[in-house]
């Protein structure tokens, strides 16, 4: 495929002032992807790749740090007694506003998407982003309660705002038939783990001694460098991100004012009536979220097969989307749990011993998952591009992960009716749970970015990004629901039911392979010179 803006989904239109103005770039030539001024292929300067690829694996590494740092304690700090230094809140509740905050995370980057596409670019909301993320951990760090409802907020807007954009700036540093792109990925996906696996030691050595508002401290210290490394080493990204893929023109802004005010009235009623229904204002943030999941989820299709902006080829793309996105969700469901209901298997179901002399914390079970994709990743990167455009394909990576994904929870379940009482379950059995996921993981969510990059209209790349983020939000809604509707049930009964669930989507997945592959074969095309 000829690379040209419109298979990178930069936009034709005239960027907006000083859109195109990149502070790297002294004499901007034809943009490719974005605002990128230089071909990728001849770009080979981090590990083979682009040397952007490098900038945006330093910011990951860091805002992953602090954010699986906050996350590796949070759980234990709602439900821990206000005489203990946490929030006292019951368990089920506490562990139903994990996966909330989770899916608020990934709920805001519609919004985040929507303004990198149409007002600020990509990286400019990166940017954005990790300022307002490393505000949230600074107000989590301060000894008030209040202020940690506060900082829980901001963290999730602003992860909202860098989150999709981020992963938007990757896809915009390859041409489009760059067969290095699963690769890169793959890469960038290290960096995501490299910084969850060292915070949950980092942060739980000081929560230990500190208390917990100190281990939220370090995860502002990290957001500070991650932000320190984006700025200094920008000119990296040759341009990347830098413009609006679709700019809004002075025409549409009026009408674009009233939409957004139609929106805010109509989540504001949406959390009316949640609340309403719900009978608690914890319940009621769960339910508000999860319903605006969902509905954020079919409109953002909904608007895309409907714009006269997508092409017919890019409608294929999109019916192509909508199963593995469907298996997404099912799969983060289940892995996103770690920080919940597997969290509380580790402090109240694992026989917690030490390793090497040294004592293993419930914490650190969070670290089990990175350090495997850390071990593996160059592996399935190596992998992916030794079979580029050949088996497995997208779909049956896809549904692989899933599989994955299911099988670890029927494990679980397993592994909790052998040890049903007290912490009795030996540290390898839990630990195993996570490595089967990571396999998973490995299979599904780098695949997935990059299958999002390529299926995405040209005119929304970074809300496409959005929408396979969504997959999340509505995963880990379903998993905050799940917990609370099935809480008098044995967690054997709980952990069965989501594994056989996610399972069975798979072989439906793998089913649809052969459709899938049909309608995505001119983006799976590729060249690797």
């Amino acid at each position: 495929m000829v690379d040209s803006p419109a298979s990178h989904g930069a936009s034709s239109a005239t960027p907006e002032p000083g859109a195109a103005n990149s502070p790297d770039v002294d004499a901007p030539r034809v943009a490719l992807s974005g605002g990128r001024t230089r071909p990728s292929l001849d770009d080979r300067g981090f590990l083979g790749h682009p040397s952007g690829l490098g900038t945006l694996f330093n910011a990951e590494l860091w805002e992953r740090f602090s954010y699986y740092g906050m996350r590796a304690i949070l759980a234990y700090y709602l439900y821990t007694a206000v005489s203990e230094g946490g929030l006292g809140i019951d368990q089920p509740t506490a562990l139903s506003i994990v996966a909330t905050y989770g899916a608020s995370v990934y709920l805001l980057s519609v919004v985040g998407a929507w303004l990198a596409d149409r007002v600020i670019g990509a990286f400019r909301a990166t940017l954005y982003g990790a300022v307002i993320i490393m505000l949230g951990h600074v107000f989590l760090a301060l000894p008030i309660a209040a202020m940690s409802w506060v900082g829980i907020a901001t963290v999730a807007l602003g992860t909202g705002l860098q989150k999709a954009s981020i992963s938007a700036v990757v896809g915009q540093l390859y041409d489009r038939e760059d067969g290095r792109r699963d690769a890169g990925f793959s890469i960038f996906y290290m960096s995501v783990n490299i910084g969850s696996f060292c915070a949950p030691f980092v942060v739980t050595f000081l929560k230990d001694r500190w208390g917990f508002h100190a281990g939220f401290s370090a995860a502002a210290v990290g957001m500070a460098f991650g932000l320190i490394g984006l700025f200094v080493f920008r000119k990296h990204l040759h341009g990347a991100g830098t413009n609006p893929t679709s700019p809004l023109t002075a025409a549409e802004r009026g009408t674009v004012m009233r939409r957004v005010g139609l929106g805010v009235v109509g989540v504001a009623a949406v959390a009316a009536i949640c609340f309403a229904l719900s009978g608690t204002t914890a319940n009621g943030v769960i339910n508000t979220v999860t319903v605006m999941s969902v509905i954020a989820a079919v409109g953002m299709f909904a608007m895309m097969f409907k714009s006269p902006k997508v092409s017919a080829a890019e409608r294929r793309h999109l019916q192509a989307y909508v199963p593995l996105w469907i298996g997404a969700a099912l799969f983060w469901m289940i892995f996103e749990q770690a920080a919940s209901k597997m969290a509380a298997f580790a402090a109240e179901r694992t026989d917690l011993g030490s390793i090497f002399g040294i004592k293993v914390n419930a914490e650190f079970f969070q670290s089990v998952n990175p350090l495997f994709v850390v071990a593996l990743a160059p592996v399935f990167a190596a992998m992916w591009l030794r079979r580029a455009g050949k088996f497995p394909s997208t779909g049956a990576k896809f549904a692989f992960g899933v599989l994955m994904a299911g099988l670890s929870f029927v494990l679980l379940a397993f592994y909790s009716h052998l040890w049903p009482h007290g912490p009795t379950a030996p540290m390898w059995a839990l630990a195993s749970v996570f490595v089967v996921q990571t396999i998973g993981e490995l299979c599904l969510s780098p695949v997935g970015i990059s299958a999002t990059t390529k299926l995405a209209p040209a005119a929304f790349t970074t809300q496409a990004m959005a929408l396979w983020y969504l997959t999340s939000a509505v995963g880990q809604s379903a998993a905050a629901q799940a917990i609370r509707l099935m809480e008098g049930l044995s967690d054997t009964t709980f952990f069965l039911t989501l594994g056989l669930i996610t399972a069975g989507f798979s072989l439906v997945l793998m089913a649809l392979v052969p459709w899938i592959g049909r309608h995505m074969r001119d983006v799976e095309a590729v060249k690797t010179a």
